[in-house]
């Protein structure tokens, strides 16, 4: 519900600086304040303050637009509104139940000059952060309009500690560096990317939201936006001398960045702030400002957790081409995965390279590669679909459109009529590669739009998704609870490239960058940390422990799981595979237990509708002990525990397969302190007795 109110309203000559204070507004707590001034000049800044501590210093805001030729950055006051909200809503399938949505309000709305073009800011003040976007209403004179670029800037405090990667149109897929602000140089950290398929580095000082930083008073923040809609992405230009962030928004093909109409409205503009960093993984903000579910009957939407016939590709045992005779996809190989996930409990079977075209797919930019439908020849889809009904197992559909997401939305009917008709309910869509209208970026407007029609067609067609090489989220499973899940990140398969691949701290950094945004589809699950199993001089490896591949299932939040590790490699671990098998991927509730970016994380979930817990603790290059208290349990109720930690020798390097399992009884009153490998980590299972 809302209240209207005038609260913290002072239009009074109270000059901060250069600028008249327009409005302070504290978040429900009062922990939080949002300063809005304006300048003599008729500038509007913003700035944020945790308790006594200044997050973002005096701000500006505006636009510059390419037609009509205009500078929207000075304004004059028209009035402002303000309200309180509060309500809570249930999302179909999360990490809670139930999510609170609580802040304070104000919109002001501002009349350009000399242009007369009208504009409001909404502000958002969470307990938690602050959301802020722009909305053009409806007026005379001003309707169709291109935006050149976005002047919204978010000036730093101080030379925070900073987990980035380079700014880059067409991919998200980097390792993340940890330097001070000052220290951020994409280039080089992009030159040392030798494995990824297509980049556009923007420039030396651009980097990606969500950029998780930490003050130097011991502040975390994290900027990143919230219901990407008609809009192309938002990166960042840094001042690195100043301390200063301005945003970059991606260009189409012709150079400019977004063609809106009015009414208009952009992606809200977020800043996660709080002293603990348990509570920016815990936010829910950037959900809250997205738009409640499109979906009125949700019965058709299930969280999943499946095996990919996708693994033997990466690592030589198999090809996605027919031609190369180690065709994957074929008949009876598929068999075997749908004969482990039914053995084991999954849902699904994702089938990677089981349609025509995989010969000519990659590099040509070619517009006409896949059709959707057609089957390899070796590929019998009808006796697979009957045979994974018999065992009670999924097949999910991979549709790889090699970047032509022209070609994709071409067909998309026709390939969503034959999901339908052969009872196929999911699909895992890609974009590697060069764009499809030529010239477009994967984060470009047009390409936002095709992501967000695509889930428009699977709501129409009751398809759940997940995309990869897509644009990164930003909280719009809210909007679409059918999307499950997106890549958009550097993810498992990247174990097996050659240069770089994954460290250790990855998996601590995703969850306060990436995962800000939405679920990713990370694919733990591997047992075999050696790749040498088909090709033997093959140097690659997984770094973790296989402790730590148990841990990432409750770490590394998703509702679609897919267990990344060929079926022979999982079987030879019987009692490690117990715990895949038992851990949900739904969840009633999320305790963030400790955090700290680049170094751990120990959450803490409650499977949906059930009384059992899991426990998932994860640690960086470094060995380090988890003291656990277990007080989020139900008071005077005993569990079984089940505990698979790294064995006393384990190392991500030298010993990285070695675990014990130990079971022990545990209350709200217990206390553990368990050991972390280095690259380790543990997992516990946690059944009400």
């Amino acid at each position: 519900m809302k209240y209207l109110g005038t609260f913290l309203m002072m239009f009074y000559a109270s000059f901060v600086g250069f600028a008249q204070t327009l409005i302070e507004v504290k978040s429900p707590d009062n922990r939080l304040k949002l300063d809005v001034s304006l300048s003599q000049k008729g500038e509007v800044f913003y700035n944020i303050h945790l308790k006594n501590t200044t997050i973002i210093k005096p701000s500006s805001l505006g636009f510059k637009l390419s037609k009509p030729a205009l500078m929207l950055n000075h304004f004059s006051l028209v009035s402002a509104d303000t309200s309180t909200h509060f309500d809570t809503w249930n999302p179909v399938w999360g990490e809670v139940k139930t999510i609170a949505n609580h802040y304070k309000e104000v919109k002001l709305n501002l009349k350009a000059t000399p242009s007369n073009v009208l504009i409001q800011v909404v502000f958002r003040v969470f307990n938690d952060g602050v959301g802020f976007r722009y909305e053009f209403p409806e007026q005379a004179n001003f309707k169709h309009f291109i935006v050149a670029d976005e002047l919204t800037q978010f000036n730093l405090a101080g030379n925070n500690k900073t987990f980035w990667i380079p700014g880059d149109y067409d991919t998200n897929e980097y390792l993340y560096n940890t330097t001070k602000f000052s220290e951020i140089h994409a280039l080089p950290a992009s030159n040392k990317e030798k494995d990824i398929a297509l980049k556009s580095v923007i420039g030396d000082n651009f980097v990606q939201t969500p950029l998780m930083m930490k003050t130097p008073e011991g502040v975390y923040m994290n900027i990143h936006e919230a219901a990407l809609v008609n809009y192309p992405v938002m990166h960042l230009q840094a001042d690195r001398q100043n301390f200063k962030l301005l945003s970059h928004l991606t260009p189409d093909a012709v150079g400019n960045k977004a063609y809106l109409q009015t009414p208009a409205k952009t992606p809200w503009r977020t800043i996660i702030i709080s002293d603990k960093a348990t509570d920016i993984l815990a936010s829910k903000t950037i959900l809250n400002l997205n738009e409640p579910s499109k979906i009125e009957n949700t019965s058709w939407i299930k969280p999943q957790k499946f095996i990919g016939m996708w693994w033997e590709m990466h690592v030589g045992k198999a090809t996605w081409e027919k031609d190369s005779g180690k065709h994957g996809a074929n008949t009876e190989n598929v068999k075997k995965y749908i004969d482990f996930a039914a053995d084991n409990g999954f849902d699904g079977v994702l089938v990677e390279g089981w349609n025509e075209g995989w010969e000519d797919w990659f590099g040509n930019w070619k517009e006409d590669v896949f059709d959707f439908v057609t089957p390899y020849s070796d590929y019998n889809l009808d006796e697979l679909l009957a045979y994974a009904k018999q065992r009670g197992v999924k097949i999910i559909m991979h549709h790889e459109t090699s970047g032509s997401a022209i070609n994709y939305e071409r067909r998309i009917d026709k390939a969503y009529q034959f999901l339908n008709e052969k009872g196929i309910n999911t699909v895992k869509t890609g974009y590697v590669g060069r764009i499809i209208p030529r010239g477009e970026h994967h984060d470009s407007q047009w390409m936002v739009n095709h992501y967000n029609r695509v889930a428009d067609k699977a709501v129409e067609y009751k398809i759940m998704l997940e995309a990869h090489e897509s644009s990164r989220p930003t909280g719009l499973h809210r909007t679409y609870p059918n999307w499950l899940a997106n890549e958009a990140a550097r993810g498992n398969e990247f174990n097996n490239a050659p240069t770089l691949g994954l460290v250790p701290e990855h998996e601590t950094i995703l969850p306060f960058t990436r995962l800000m945004g939405g679920p990713m589809d990370y694919t733990p699950g591997f047992f075999r940390m050696h790749l040498n199993q088909f090709v033997p001089e093959r140097k690659t490896r997984v770094r973790t422990t296989l402790a730590k591949q148990l841990a990432l299932y409750v770490t590394m939040y998703s509702p679609l799981q897919m267990v990344g590790d060929l079926p022979e490699n999982l079987n030879a671990h019987p009692d490690a595979l117990q715990f895949i098998k038992d851990v949900p991927v739904d969840w009633d509730d999320t305790k963030i237990l400790e955090a700290e970016p680049g170094d751990y994380i120990t959450t803490a979930r409650k499977q949906k509708g059930k009384d059992n817990w899991f426990v998932g603790a994860i640690s960086d290059e470094n060995a380090r002990k988890s003291t656990i208290h277990f007080d989020f349990l139900e008071q005077g109720v005993k569990y079984q525990a089940l505990i698979y930690r790294d064995a006393d020798n384990a190392d991500w390097e030298k010993n990285p397969e070695v675990y014990t399992i130990e079971k022990v009884t545990i209350n709200s009153n217990s206390k553990l302190t368990i050991n972390l490998a280095k690259g380790g980590g543990f997992a516990i299972s946690l059944f009400k007795l």
